[in-house]
């Protein structure tokens, strides 16, 4: 088999190599084939292989006027899965048959990646003019086990400008990635417009300084620096309709009832009773704090206006509400919410908080058309309680895999993302060389040995089991080239695992194919050419390097510490 061929990130179904290679200098025509829906598709193969940069570079529309050159059919057909294709690579052109945009979408995601690295720039060289590039013949069929395969980005502790995330998002879906969750409102910043309520913006959306020691160092050390940014509702939608051209939907997450403080700095008056002294504060410290908006009608109801904006700007289809993490002490010694609470005939404020987030849902399913999802507690909080969550709130169970199971026996749709090994904030390799971070390691094999559903589980558990998706929270990821570290090469092993719903082998061969840990280092040339930054596999570059200062390596929290606690927390929560 072509080296091209087994070194595909994911890789697919299946793979029969044919005799010989098609040779390509100019960019080739794509053609419309046969069927309902075949021009859409076509057009989704164009914006990759026109995005290409060509020996000799020449527009498609070019190529296809005059006739020359191989070309790219593309048909639309009734019997593939809406991300399914199938990959025809002759001697004299391609054929690509797909249901739709997104499955013909990603067969030219395959063809480009069995291209030279090279078609991965933005630019052609001047060393590639009057050269060729050649596609090993061959029949692909492919199509995604798992319908969600995502990227969570934690933007409100630092923040990634447009330009950084567009770029991101490019590398995600060339991996089959389609779901871009924006983690866009915490305690430390509000990263979205409001035209409603200015103030959002305009006073959430910066500190005044970040802390850069980890949790339980003390004395706690900060940089003096002021820190902040935001998207306006346009930057947003932009984001949105350049992540949808390329397969991926943007999930938003407007973090509810805690996670707060940056909105109360803001809109105090949405808070649990008086401010404080000082005054709410956009947070520079981690960790979890007090701090809840008030249940009650008229707060909720501002948030409604808010969601409806994020909504009207993206399109979202999936909002995600937060729940979790919310200490819930203010409601409990507030007397108006303690009478709103039994005016509900609510029996205790753990009910309260399954009911608010109940009504959030409601609402954007009444008002948008839009389905919820929320962090794990806000399952677990419901559990032995007269009313729970709305039956299609989707549930992000990070918290372990017994969580999930029990949230999908409960009969809700979840996306398993436990710490370990989704959380790419936690360290890649325990060793004093890394850049700092909150913990770990979360290993590029431990990613690649995870299976998402569960052979021992029920089958009633494992038909809920929508995807996965990795997270990364941001505390200690000052910056895009620090993200991406942390992103890649993790992402391709997440991605190879969610698109065939399993673990993967690393290093032990495969039969028909070759082990991750051979495809990820293949991709890395990708990645070289796409100017993305990466973690090579033997180890930081000096110039990633933690170094000896304040962002030096320390060991923060031992993984199998942090699963166990979390763990227990679940368990007593439910119990």
């Amino acid at each position: 088999m072509d080296d091209r061929l087994a070194t595909l990130v994911p890789q697919p179904r299946t793979v029969q190599p044919k005799p010989g290679e098609l040779r390509l200098t100019t960019c080739p025509a794509v053609r419309t084939g046969v069927g309902a829906g075949a021009d859409a598709a076509a057009a989704a193969v164009g914006r990759v292989i026109n995005a290409i940069p060509w020996p000799e570079r020449r527009t498609g529309q070019q190529a296809s006027r005059d006739g020359s050159g191989p070309s790219i059919t593309v048909h639309a057909v009734a019997d593939l899965s809406a991300e399914a294709y199938r990959l025809d690579i002759g001697t004299d052109g391609v054929s690509i048959a797909a249901a739709g945009p997104a499955g013909a979408f990603y067969a030219a995601q395959t063809l480009r990646e069995l291209l030279p690295d090279d078609a991965w720039r933005a630019a052609p060289l001047p060393t590639t003019t009057g050269s060729s590039w050649r596609l090993p013949a061959a029949d692909i069929e492919d199509g995604p086990v798992l319908p969600w395969r995502g990227a969570h980005i934690d933007v409100s502790r630092h923040f990634s400008t447009k330009p950084e995330l567009l770029a991101l998002i490019d590398g995600l879906s060339a991996l089959k990635i389609n779901r871009l969750h924006l983690h866009l409102t915490d305690d430390q910043g509000w990263r979205v417009e409001s035209r409603r309520f200015p103030a959002l913006h305009e006073i959430g959306s910066h500190r005044a300084r970040t802390r850069i020691s980890l949790n339980r160092e003390e004395p706690k050390v900060y940089e003096e620096i002021p820190y902040g940014g935001y998207y306006t509702l346009d930057d947003l939608a932009e984001i949105a309709s350049f992540a949808n051209d390329r397969m991926m939907m943007l999930v938003p997450e407007i973090d509810l009832p805690g996670h707060t403080a940056a909105l109360l700095a803001a809109l105090p008056e949405l808070g649990v009773g008086a401010p404080p002294p000082a005054g709410y504060q956009v947070s520079a410290d981690w960790g979890i704090l007090p701090n809840l908006i008030s249940p009650l009608p008229d707060a909720r109801a501002a948030i409604t206006e808010i969601l409806a904006e994020v909504v009207g700007a993206t399109g979202a289809r999936y909002v995600h509400i937060g729940g979790d993490e919310c200490v819930l002490d203010s409601w409990r010694a507030d007397p108006q919410i303690e009478a709103y609470r039994r005016e509900r005939d609510l029996d205790t404020v753990e009910d309260l908080h399954v009911a608010f987030l109940r009504d959030i849902a409601d609402t954007l399913a009444a008002d948008f058309g839009v389905r919820a999802l929320v962090w794990d507690e806000g399952f677990t909080s419901t559990v032995g309680r007269r009313t729970g969550l709305r039956e299609d709130t989707i549930v992000m169970a990070w918290r372990g895999m017994p969580i999930a199971k029990d949230a999908a026996m409960a009969g809700h749709d979840v996306v398993v993302t436990p710490v370990f090994p989704t959380y790419f904030d936690y360290y890649q390799e325990r060793g004093a060389s890394e850049p700092l971070g909150i913990g770990g390691p979360v290993r590029i094999e431990d990613v690649a040995a995870f299976s998402p559903v569960p052979a021992d589980w029920p089958d009633a558990a494992r038909s809920r089991v929508l995807g996965t998706q990795f997270q990364v929270w941001t505390e200690y990821i000052r910056n895009s080239r620090a993200l991406e570290y942390m992103i890649f090469p993790r992402a391709c092993a997440l991605a190879d695992v969610a698109w065939v719903g399993t673990a993967v082998p690393w290093r032990e061969d495969v039969a028909g194919g070759v082990p991750l840990r051979d495809r990820v280092s293949a991709h890395l040339g990708r990645l070289d050419a796409s100017g993305l930054e990466y973690r090579p596999l033997s180890g930081p570059r000096p110039w990633q390097q933690g170094g000896t200062g304040p962002r030096r390596f320390r060991p923060g929290y031992e993984m199998h510490a942090v699963t166990v606690h979390l763990g227990q927390l679940a368990e007593n929560e439910q119990a």
